[in-house]
């Protein structure tokens, strides 16, 4: 499924594949690797509650931006596990995340099959990089909080994103 327009860079429409993920949906499965390149899917991700903050790079002032708030977050975030996505290779992630002290988040690269892209609708065709995004999932591995972010350049909702782990986590 391809969605044209459903995202836009500096104003250019984009094309987004996958589907339009709605709160109440299940989370789909993916395939991708942690920084020491081990395999990585839903399952493995385990049974609390997680965010999924998506990114197309962390060598981006906003993608920069976004995973070091949830990085904070996390710090006050009991019975939360946070997870960035991006298309970044995994020892990209491990460089970043060791410049700039990010010890919280895990970090998951989808550049070998694009699986998480394609299932959640998050993957730019044009671009094979994933569109900025947040998906909470509850301990069921149901979706509770999904944000496509429209224009890719522009900051996620934090607070809606946190608001709804928050209230999953009690």
């Amino acid at each position: 499924m391809e969605r044209p327009g459903a995202t836009t860079l500096r104003g250019n429409p984009l094309t987004l594949v996958g589907p339009d993920l709605k709160p109440g949906d299940a989370a789909p499965d993916f395939d991708m690797v942690d920084n020491s390149l081990q395999p990585v899917n839903l399952a493995a991700t385990g049974n609390s509650v997680r965010i999924f903050s998506v990114v197309p790079s962390l060598d981006t002032p906003v993608c920069d931006a976004q995973t070091k708030r949830f990085n904070e977050e996390a710090a006050k975030l009991s019975g939360v596990d946070i997870y960035t996505v991006s298309m970044d290779l995994p020892f990209a992630q491990k460089r970043w995340c060791g410049a700039f002290g990010v010890e919280r988040v895990k970090m998951l690269s989808d550049h070998r099959t694009g699986s998480f892209g394609s299932a959640y609708g998050t993957l730019i065709k044009e671009l094979r990089i994933e569109s900025r995004a947040i998906f909470v999932v509850d301990s069921n591995n149901m979706i509770r909080h999904a944000e496509y972010v429209k224009e890719v350049a522009d900051h996620p909702n934090y607070e809606a994103a946190l608001s709804a782990a928050k209230s999953l986590a009690g």
